[in-house]
Parts: structure tokens; C-alpha cells; sequence
């Protein structure tokens, strides 16, 4: 069998690959799936299967679980920002006491982190 042949009607080239002839040079843009997207993409696997493959067969999965993460994102990082304001945690205190800075900011990505899986994730 020919490795690649023709299809004159469609305009297509198609490749030989391994029993069948495939659209040579077709690579669909792979889509990043951040985190959040993963996490989310996980939770439908395990707990609505139905609508994971509803999703997935109509093609539409990983633009869904883009457009999730890129929204969970954007909620992490606004909460994050708000709760330092808030608690009074400034670029002073980094200079002054990275440590302190550090601790506080960790306890605030765990506390927002647990938020947005709450209210995106996981409901």
C-alpha cells in the first residue's frame, strides 16, 4: 500500500498509518488545561460520567474545561489579592520578614484555594 495518496475531490493528502490512511499534516492546536481544568476534568470522571462524555463525544471537553480553569484562575487570583488587602499583608512586610510574609501568604492560597474548589470545582 501507497505511504500517502490523494484524495483529489477533498484536496486532502492522507498518510498510511499503521492499517489506516489518516488527514497527513491535520494536528489539531493542542489546548492547555491548566490546574483548575484538571481537577474539574477529574470530578467529572468520578462523579458525572454522563456529562463527561457528553462533552467529550460532542468535542467540546477540553474548550469546557479551558474556559473553567481560566475562570477558577481568575477567582484565585483576585480572592488572594483581596484577602492579603485585607489582612494587611503588604511588600513592607516581604522586606521586613519574608518569613512571616510566606507563612501568611500560604495560609491564604490554602484558604482560597479551598474556596474555589468549593464554589467551581467541586459543586
Amino acid at each position: 500500500m501507497e505511504k500517502y495518496i490523494a484524495d483529489e475531490r477533498t484536496g486532502l493528502t492522507y498518510e498510511l498509518v499503521g492499517d489506516y490512511y489518516l488527514i497527513a499534516g491535520y494536528d489539531e492546536p493542542e489546548i492547555e488545561i491548566g490546574i483548575w481544568g484538571k481537577r474539574y476534568a477529574d470530578y467529572l470522571r468520578r462523579n458525572k460520567s454522563g456529562t463527561s462524555a457528553a462533552l467529550l463525544i460532542s468535542g467540546k471537553l477540553d474548550s469546557y474545561l479551558q474556559e473553567l480553569d481560566r475562570q477558577a484562575e481568575n477567582m484565585f487570583e483576585r480572592l488572594v489579592e483581596q484577602f492579603a488587602e485585607q489582612e494587611g499583608i503588604t511588600e513592607k512586610l516581604k522586606t521586613v520578614n519574608q518569613l512571616e510574609w510566606v507563612r501568611r501568604m500560604k495560609s491564604i492560597s490554602e484558604r482560597v484555594t479551598e474556596i474555589v474548589n468549593r464554589e467551581l470545582i467541586y459543586a
